[in-house]
């Protein structure tokens, strides 16, 4: 399998950035490439272009294009008083220029992205970033999880909201078995999941996770209003307390977001940018991550940019005060 990983230059990020008399855009000054191991960047973006993970979960394919429908709303917020580029960076993309021909293939592909990126994450964890990862699919959790836990030497904690807990078999690598690999391995030890639906998670998989005591609540308590999401954040977060943290969002979560598994029934946008920026607050927290959106029209890709947008900022405006 073929992975192309491309470093942007401060031209890249230029072109992309829409000027205009008066104002200043996120994308005038922000660093570039390898410029994001400097001291003075506190938060590296860093996309992903692949779907290999979850087309061997038997998703579709899509989630390839996230990242570029994100870099060019991203780059042209505006930078002011409340959000500004000093310590932001894009780093550039990993790209998976084959997929596969068969499952088997499918899962080894995989297993060999988890390291490339494993590899390529560890260096920014080493100086303290606080790593951004958007693209790609679910299965790109579990390389996070494992360099943050190779850094820290110790295991760590995830919270994620997500329809689906992926947490299946333990049978080659996709989209849907991070967390359980990452549990399985000792890189993972407190794992929460908020809103799954009851009618898309097995019961042999739930029963996997009663015993291996992962928190989860179902979106079909919020709509009985059973359960209060706020306070559920709050006591899933209490929980992961000095303990290193990734946040996960799995676009799926979000309404009509145009995702691999895209539904008509879960959280509305505003909802999904309280939960992130509620888990910046958390001094601990290592990383954000946003897969699964998978854009295939012009008006998709700007409403996935827009919302990819919206959350990273969010995640970064808020992670900054709290630091």
């Amino acid at each position: 399998m073929e992975i192309l990983t491309t470093e942007f230059k401060k031209s890249d990020l230029d072109a992309l950035t829409n000027l205009r008399q008066g104002e200043t855009k996120l994308g005038q000054s922000i660093v570039a490439g390898t410029d994001c191991l400097d001291e003075t960047v506190a938060y590296v973006v860093i996309g992903v272009k692949e779907s290999i993970g979850p087309v061997a979960n038997g998703g579709n394919v899509g989630a390839e294009h996230a990242f570029d429908s994100f870099l060019s709303s991203f780059l042209n917020i505006q930078d002011n008083m409340y959000f500004g580029n000093a310590s932001i960076g894009l780093y550039g993309t990993v790209k998976v220029k084959q997929i596969g021909v068969n499952q088997t293939e499918l899962m080894q592909n995989v297993a060999e992205l988890d390291e490339y990126l494993v590899n390529l994450i560890i260096p920014f964890f080493e100086k303290g970033k606080k790593v951004i990862l958007i693209g790609g699919g679910h299965n790109n959790a579990y390389p996070l999880m494992k360099a943050l836990h190779q850094i820290e030497k110790k295991s760590i904690a995830v919270l994620n909201l997500d329809p689906h807990a992926d947490f299946r078999i333990l049978e080659g690598r996709h989209s849907g078995n991070s967390f359980s690999y990452a549990l399985n391995e000792g890189i993972l030890s407190n794992y929460g999941v908020l809103g799954l639906h009851q009618n898309y998670n097995s019961a042999e998989m739930l029963g996997c996770m009663h015993e291996n005591e992962v928190h989860f609540t179902f979106f079909e308590q919020y709509i009985d209003k059973e359960r209060d999401f706020i306070s559920d954040i709050n006591t899933m977060l209490s929980w992961m307390k000095k303990i290193p943290l990734g946040v996960e969002l799995d676009m799926d979560a979000i309404a009509y977001m145009p995702s691999s598994a895209k539904t008509p029934s879960g959280f509305n946008l505003n909802d999904a940018r309280y939960y992130v920026r509620r888990c910046a607050k958390q001094r601990e927290v290592c990383y954000l991550h946003l897969p699964e959106a998978a854009p295939v029209t012009e008006v998709e890709a700007k409403m996935v940019g827009k919302a990819l947008a919206y959350l990273v900022s969010d995640f970064i405006k808020v992670n900054q005060q709290h630091a």
